[in-house]
């Protein structure tokens, strides 16, 4: 599913649902007729039964891979406020540095921020340096502080923020490029979701109804949830994304006291 676009994630999903309920329908359109020949007839009672308990089986399964997606939303919108935040004070402590170490490294906490921008497509425009170099440089930057300034108190706080910056990069990479939803939780849903939709229409046919178009509408209903899951876990896609306001917010502010 990562490898569609959301708009095919919705289509596909419908038609597979749609297409689910047809074929059940159908099953048991033809079944009724066969029965009806040996007078024999499939009670509707027990169908609606089994049927109820697939389609709340289904239910589960979908609020808890919703879930599983909402809780990798959240943990990339708290990584996103924290690395600002981390960036912001690493920024502030290197007011206790010498020149010109001072400047270097508030320059490249300046360039890691409109990389972290680039990173998430909110300001496209010339690519800058990719961010594992500029922290590379930021933490030799800091290691050459260290050694000139050894056993002071200043210094140890600029080096713990700079060390912040760091580990907060690998922790927003993780939830944002490598916490997805498995792929095989993800296959038994579509799977337990064309059986269940297959049960609902070979129901509609045991009680001889005529194609209703409530039928439609849960599908319609199903296809949109898959594709609100889909787009909360698939970051910079999508109607739905982490907003970048606070790394906006702290561009700006570095600018400001920049100038």
């Amino acid at each position: 599913m990562n490898m569609l676009p959301i708009w095919a994630v919705l289509a596909g999903t419908l038609l597979v649902v749609l297409v689910s309920i047809e074929l059940g329908y159908r099953w048991a359109s033809r079944n009724q007729r066969l029965w009806a020949k040996t007078e024999e007839q499939e009670k509707e009672a027990p169908v609606g039964a089994m049927v109820g308990a697939t389609l709340g089986l289904l239910a589960f399964l979908l609020a808890f891979v919703f879930g599983m997606a909402a809780d990798h939303f959240h943990a990339r919108k708290v990584a996103l406020i924290q690395e600002a935040n981390a960036i912001r004070t690493a920024y502030l402590r290197a007011e206790v540095i010498d020149e010109p170490r001072r400047s270097e490294a508030r320059t490249t906490l300046r360039r890691y921020v409109d990389e972290r921008l680039q990173w998430t497509g909110t300001s496209p425009g010339a690519r800058v340096d990719a961010a594992q170099p500029l922290l590379d440089r930021l933490w030799a930057q800091t290691v050459h502080v260290g050694r000139a300034n050894p056993g002071q108190d200043v210094t140890a706080l600029f080096i713990e923020s700079v060390n912040e910056v760091v580990s907060l990069n690998t922790e927003r990479v993780m939830v944002r490029e490598r916490s997805r939803i498995p792929g095989a939780l993800s296959v038994i849903l579509f799977l337990i979701a064309v059986v269940s939709f297959a049960a609902m229409g070979y129901h509609g046919g045991v009680s001889g109804t005529i194609r209703s178009p409530v039928m439609v509408a849960v599908a319609i209903a199903f296809s949109l949830v898959i594709m609100l899951i889909a787009d909360l876990d698939r970051p910079g896609e999508g109607f739905i994304n982490v907003s970048q306001d606070a790394m906006l917010e702290l561009r700006d502010w570095m600018d400001r006291t920049a100038r």
